[in-house]
């Protein structure tokens, strides 16, 4: 016999209760990823507040009972009443979820948060929470308000509590709910490795790491006031570069900024990074497609300006142009718009525009000045394009199976120009024979 269904099983799920019922939806999981995304999203409000100028130090501490509090030194997070709700804007944001300030009103131009949702989400999941306020300006200035929630509920009004102590900022503390959450033993190292990402990509903001887990007592702070470019020495300091300083472009287009640095290795792999708004870009995205596009057509044309590309000589591809290259893409936008929830990939149709406008016209000038690292460069994708070639005559002349797998027709030189070109001239016998074992010996080693 089945149940009734009637208008008495509908349910409306109120406040916070819908992040306890269905936290997956929220924070992805509830195993160590999602723990540590309970951080992530406090973390990213701090992140926005030196975005907006207004802070440069985050400390994260890790205390022997396994709570974690994040403190800033940006504004404070408004205590004042809320002109609609009739309740203080921290308490608004602490319980309602898509309540913030990063809606398009004045609070943020460019953040990390588009829905509202990320502090009132780590509330929900905690068994405990507690936010110090130290209001920058205006009346509620000079004090210390706090606030304290058990299970996401306020249990009390927010109240000042003391002097700020010429200090600003906001400090959230929280104890993850182990009713909902797996685990709550967070690892300092996964953490760390997200806080010095954020710091390449925030140039000049300090991030200080402390552990204070008996028997795991440790701390990291991470400062690069290169940005990305120290970013990009990072993951090439195991390879041998081909040119001395990894080459920054940037400019700001309206309501939007591109950055990019790149060096070149003698790696065969291609190694890109792209963010929007700090968030890493996994799947790429309109920002990616420009700068690919333009920097293989920046390659091709400061080649045959200055006579490395010859007349015969194909365009390089995009991947011989790719090939050993150390990329980070970042882009600040006011209204990134990502193709999913999970943020992975950009669909701003002016980045890929703003992105191939800055490629072209910085890469060539850049080029142009230092001629030693564009022969260096342009040689390299030369290389690639003369290894990809062989690999391709290999392939016909020497056919894995049967005869019939080999074309009638020699491969002829591949373009990835727009324009047509004028295929490479076919190379002669002895040099074919030169650039491939033979397939006799080939196969008798194979025996």
């Amino acid at each position: 016999m089945t149940s009734t269904y009637d208008e008495t099983a509908i349910q409306v799920l109120e406040g916070l209760d819908p992040v306890r019922k269905r936290p997956g939806m929220y924070i992805g999981s509830t195993d160590i990823h999602g723990l540590h995304h309970l951080v992530y999203e406090v973390v990213d409000n701090s992140v926005d507040e030196a975005l907006a100028g207004v802070a440069d130090t985050i400390t994260v501490t890790i205390y022997a009972d396994h709570s974690v509090s994040v403190s800033d030194n940006g504004r404070g997070v408004p205590v004042g009443i809320h002109h609609q709700k009739g309740v203080s804007a921290l308490e608004l944001i602490m319980t309602t979820l898509h309540a913030g300030g990063k809606f398009g009103g004045e609070g943020y131009k460019v953040s990390s948060g588009l829905h509202g949702v990320g502090v009132s989400v780590v509330n929900a999941l905690s068994s405990w929470a507690r936010v110090d306020v130290r209001p920058m300006e205006g009346p509620t200035s000079g004090k210390l308000w706090r606030q304290t929630y058990v299970y996401g509920v306020p249990q009390d009004d927010v109240a000042v509590v003391g002097s700020s102590e010429g200090r600003r900022g906001t400090t959230t503390t929280f104890k993850a709910d182990t009713a909902i959450m797996e685990t709550d033993d967070y690892n300092f190292d996964t953490l760390a490795q997200r806080f010095r990402q954020m710091c390449y990509l925030n140039r000049g903001l300090t991030i200080a790491l402390r552990d204070e887990r008996v028997g795991q007592e440790r701390e990291r702070t991470f400062y690069f006031d290169g940005g990305i470019i120290s970013f990009v020495r990072h993951l090439n300091r195991n390879r041998k570069t081909i040119i001395e300083r990894p080459i920054y472009l940037a400019r700001d287009f309206p309501n939007s900024n591109v950055e990019v640095a790149l060096q070149y290795s003698d790696d065969y792999n291609e190694s890109v990074l792209t963010f929007a708004n700090n968030i890493n870009t996994v799947d790429g995205g309109t920002h990616l497609t420009g700068f690919r596009s333009a920097l293989t057509n920046t390659l091709n044309k400061y080649g045959r300006k200055m006579g490395l590309l010859g007349e015969k000589d194909a365009n390089l591809s995009g991947e011989d142009s790719r090939e050993g290259l150390t990329a980070i893409i970042s882009v600040k936008l006011a209204d990134p718009q990502f193709e999913s929830q999970t943020k992975s990939k950009l669909n701003n149709a002016e980045m890929r525009t703003f992105t191939e406008t800055l490629v072209n016209e910085q890469l060539m000038q850049y080029l142009e000045e230092n001629p030693a690292d564009g022969r260096r460069i342009i040689e390299k994708g030369l290389i690639a394009a003369r290894a990809r070639e062989a690999a391709r005559w290999r392939v016909w002349a020497c056919p894995a199976s049967s005869p019939t797998a080999r074309s009638a027709t020699p491969p002829r030189a591949s373009s990835t120009s727009s324009r047509a070109t004028r295929p490479a001239a076919r190379p002669s016998r002895a040099a074919t024979a030169s650039s491939r074992p033979s397939c006799r010996s080939r196969a008798r080693s194979s025996t």
